[in-house]
């Protein structure tokens, strides 16, 4: 097997693209408001003791520097309700989180109804990674949603939603 030596980075977006990968919004209230960013390389249980969670940031972000600056950060990992939510707090222009229903934490975490897993995080560690940082959150708390959400998965440079196929016995 041969395989293509092109690592420019529109190659790499295209390949990397062919990974499902969940998303998640990592949000805080910052100065009384609220901020945040969507990860699509967001990634659960890097350890269980201490119990971390991981996601890589651009370097170039900078929305990022200001939810990290907050001490608690609220993941919400997004479901298939939330596909507008996620284009929205991605947005770069606008009020990013106008009409959002949210919650938050006395420490701060801000957190997105319709979630299917709510994460309580501090940031434990940030270790760069060529263009982007690789952040390990600590978690502190966490709920599941009460409904079956499927989740908002990222694959081939679109949203794409999970089916689950019934098994005939």
């Amino acid at each position: 097997m041969t395989l293509a030596t092109d690592l420019t980075p529109d190659a790499l977006r295209n390949v990397f693209a062919q990974h499902p990968s969940g998303i998640a919004a990592l949000c805080a209230i910052v100065d009384g408001e609220p901020q945040g960013i969507v990860a699509s390389s967001f990634t659960v249980g890097v350890s269980m003791d201490p119990p971390l969670v991981m996601f890589a940031v651009q370097n170039t972000s900078r929305t990022w520097p200001v939810v990290r600056s907050n001490a608690r950060i609220g993941v919400s990992v997004l479901s298939e309700k939330n596909e507008g939510v996620c284009r929205q707090i991605a947005s770069k222009t606008g009020d990013r989180f106008a009409g959002l229903r949210l919650d938050s934490t006395d420490e701060g975490a801000l957190l997105l109804h319709d979630a299917s897993l709510w994460l309580d995080c501090s940031v434990e560690q940030e270790i760069p990674a060529g263009d982007h940082h690789v952040v390990l959150l600590r978690v502190h708390g966490h709920r599941t949603s009460d409904e079956t959400n499927s989740p908002l998965v990222f694959h081939g440079s679109a949203f794409r939603r999970l089916e689950a196929e019934q098994l005939v016995s």
